[in-house]
């Protein structure tokens, strides 16, 4: 952050805190749908949560599209009016919609699809729901610190191109494709991926570049539907 924008922080994040409770609505909105990428049958569940983000990100002022790929849609939504020559950072924002299956349902307290904010011993909070942590949360995030940012000062302090899949879970077969055909509308300075993990259950990580993927090749071909590109 440049340091003319620091005085700014503070009423930003009092206004994450104000709008708490809508901002944790529209989360829950988005985690109750069922959008397993790995099973056809939940495909039009995919394109819901496709279409719902989009309305949501659209309403923040993004030129936002829906951009089908050769398997589940994309969502690119950029700043209406155009970003470039202005002289500012640019950042792409990758983010995904889709979820792990839900088998076996015996494992689980209650529906995933249910989500809730449960109390633990240790005084934690936690939101319960298929796709809390990876990625809707996440993603969600991003996006409320936008909403935030802009009712407080009016514009975000950088230009920012979101993008969001449909098909992480199931080894983001169709996006790489996309990201070839769509490559000149989503150059960037930089890219922030939202979807990595903690260092332990309170302190978040930070890294400025991802490690090398190990790629494995499981012997049952069920398993590896099931098996998501990030474990």
């Amino acid at each position: 952050m440049r340091m003319s924008n620091a005085p700014q922080l503070q009423p930003v994040l009092d206004r994450i805190d104000a709008d708490f409770d809508n901002s944790l609505e529209r989360l829950f909105a988005l985690l109750r749908i069922k959008s397993i990428s790995a099973d056809p049958a939940f495909a039009g569940d995919c394109k819901a949560a496709a279409d719902h983000l989009a309305k949501d990100i659209a309403s923040l002022g993004f030129a936002t599209e829906v951009r089908p790929t050769a398997g589940h849609s994309a969502i690119v939504a950029k700043p209406n009016g155009g970003a470039k020559g202005n002289g500012r950072p640019h950042v792409l924002f990758y983010g995904h919609y889709d979820v792990q299956p839900v088998d076996p349902l015996n494992l689980w307290h209650r529906p995933p699809f249910e989500p809730a904010v449960t109390d633990h011993a240790d005084g934690r909070k936690i939101i319960v729901a298929r796709g809390a942590e990876d990625d809707k949360g996440q993603l969600m995030t991003f996006v409320e610190a936008c909403r935030a940012w802009k009712s407080v000062t009016g514009s975000l302090p950088v230009d920012v191109t979101i993008v969001i899949e449909g098909e992480e879970e199931i080894g983001s077969k169709n996006f790489v494709p996309f990201l070839e055909q769509n490559k000149e509308d989503l150059k960037a300075d930089f890219a922030l991926v939202c979807d990595t993990s903690m260092w332990d259950p309170n302190t978040p990580r930070k890294s400025r570049s991802r490690p090398p993927i190990a790629i494995c090749i499981p012997a049952s071909s069920e398993v590896a539907r099931k098996i998501r590109s990030g474990c």
